[in-house]
């Protein structure tokens, strides 16, 4: 059973106790709210305002487990925090573990500060949790898939598309980090886990992934630069740094360029390309 004035209590001291530069936002000027404004939260939390200011004044439907994990994440919530809120709403708290995709206030409050460099939040199986407007723009959004594509490794060997953004001569190896990625997963997470559900759904569907898996390769890796090839700016090569949050196996991947080279120039266009299409989409 939903309890709403403890809903509403705990929303309003969460969101009070944030300041905007917490969560990526501009300060601005003439600020007399504390902490910060209903509207920022629910623009936070990707809902409506009104929706979300119902919620503080104990009214409005009863929310659903994916509306209370989306303000979960938009508030910057703890785990301990989510669950809280989880049962407040009514609801049983999901399970946590590696295929949690509550991102931590700490990585969040990382990638926030990320706005002007490529940077996603990703599980231990290749799923993007969250990116920065320049990763939107170096990749397109990748946290719109669901299922089984959601994992980058997955729509490698399953769907040719995937494969257009990176250099052809980089193709086989990212089979062999793929698929040497996913045996390790399996390894440590046993034959029940989702991991091994995917390496089931690969074996059945791709006769390139049958053939790298067959070689048992274990441990490859990329060097630390990747090469990608975007569409309206052409060869990037951008150097990849990895921060892992060990409480739930997501990683942070920041990717950026030699100051002065090619690649960093075309990077600051493409931060320039990305700002227009925000404003076109928002038109």
């Amino acid at each position: 059973m939903i309890d709403r004035a403890g809903l509403a209590g705990f929303l309003r001291r969460r969101r009070e106790s944030l300041q905007p530069e917490d969560v990526g936002l501009p300060r601005g000027q003439r600020r007399r709210t504390a902490g910060l404004r209903r509207e920022e939260v629910a623009t936070l939390c990707h809902i409506s305002a009104d929706y979300y200011s119902r919620l503080e004044r104990e009214r409005g439907p009863h929310p659903s487990e994916q509306m209370i994990a989306s303000i979960a994440q938009g508030l910057h919530l703890s785990l301990d925090e989510r669950d809280h809120l989880f049962r407040l709403a009514g609801h049983r708290p999901p399970v946590r573990g590696t295929t949690s995709a509550h991102i931590s206030p700490g990585l969040l409050r990382i990638l926030d500060r990320l706005a002007d460099t490529p940077a996603e939040v990703v599980t231990e199986l290749g799923e993007t949790l969250r990116q920065t407007p320049l990763g939107v723009a170096l990749t397109g959004d990748l946290t719109r898939y669901t299922g089984p594509a959601r994992s980058i490794g997955y729509r490698w060997f399953t769907d040719p598309a995937c494969r257009a953004l990176y250099h052809p001569d980089d193709h086989a190896l990212h089979s062999r980090v793929f698929a040497s990625g996913l045996r390790a997963r399996v390894t440590l997470r046993g034959p029940d886990s989702y991991a091994a559900h995917l390496q089931r759904l690969l074996l059945e569907r791709s006769e390139e992934f049958r053939a790298v898996w067959d070689e048992h390769e274990i441990g490859v890796n990329y060097s630390h630069v990747k090469r990608f090839i975007h569409p309206e700016v052409g060869l990037l090569e951008l150097t990849c740094q990895a921060l892992l949050d060990p409480d739930q196996s997501h990683s942070l991947l920041v990717y950026t360029a030699v100051p002065g080279s090619e690649s960093h120039e075309k990077l600051q266009l493409l931060a320039v390309i990305g700002a227009h299409q925000v404003v076109a989409t928002d038109a």
